[in-house]
């Protein structure tokens, strides 16, 4: 089964509940697995029940333009060192990204939808920081400029994001996965977005999905530490 990666979304100081990619609309988090929405609870019982070996953070501050997290996100990672932990901060270029990584030792995500320069993740890759791309979709609109999309530029992991997706309870995007994976069947194609049961991890297993990034199943309890997964590569 593919290793489930837990989400959180940070906002103001809070963990949000993202619902298909309407940021503005995020509400404060409501789980089954722990009182409030503090971070550092959040991940806690998280982290306790999935026994996660990688942790993904959206900054929602940050990639909206309002601020960042990093003093907390620091926190987070010196709390759980055992974990990688995965951040989109909305970097437009390296120097953003290796900012990230130096103050708090988190992995950067560079998502389409802010990248901006074509030589980010060669430069970071140079420095030895092995940042993930996410590929930002909604509706399937490839969200970004159109050189990120280009299977040259990828890394050894790459995110397949459909936002419209997170939050919906409809399913993973397979065709989008299938069409990915056809295209650098070397790279780790990571699921994002719609996972609701233990019957899409198996349909991710077969298409040959590694790890997913799940929130909402978890937070109901659709989704628990019974669950199995098999570890990805740290770095590539």
């Amino acid at each position: 089964m593919p290793e489930i990666i837990p989400v959180i979304d940070l906002m103001q100081g809070q963990v949000v509940h993202a619902r298909r990619g309407d940021r503005q609309a995020y509400q404060p988090l409501r789980s089954q697995l722990v009182d409030g929405c503090a971070p550092f609870a959040v991940a806690d019982a998280l982290l306790a029940a999935t026994g996660a070996r990688h942790f993904y953070i959206a900054d929602l501050d940050a990639i909206r333009g309002l601020g960042d997290h990093r003093a907390l996100i620091a926190q987070l990672a010196a709390r759980h060192p055992g974990v990688e932990w995965w951040v989109d901060g909305g970097f437009a270029d390296a120097a953003a990204a290796a900012s990230l990584h130096r103050a708090t030792g988190a992995t950067p995500v560079l998502g389409s939808e802010s990248l901006q320069q074509p030589d980010t993740l060669a430069r970071l890759r140079d420095d030895g920081i092995a940042a993930l791309l996410s590929l930002d979709y909604r509706h399937g609109e490839p969200l970004g400029p159109g050189w990120a999309y280009q299977p040259a530029h990828w890394p050894a992991r790459v995110i397949a994001m459909e936002l419209a997706r997170v939050g919906s309870e409809a399913g993973p995007e397979l065709a989008l996965i299938a069409r990915l994976r056809a295209q650098r069947p070397d790279v780790a194609i990571i699921a994002a977005g719609g996972v609701r049961d233990t019957a899409d991890l198996a349909a991710l297993d077969a298409a040959g999905v590694p790890a997913v990034l799940v929130a909402s199943a978890l937070h109901d309890g659709r989704l628990g530490p019974s669950c199995p997964a098999a570890p990805i590569a740290t770095a590539g």
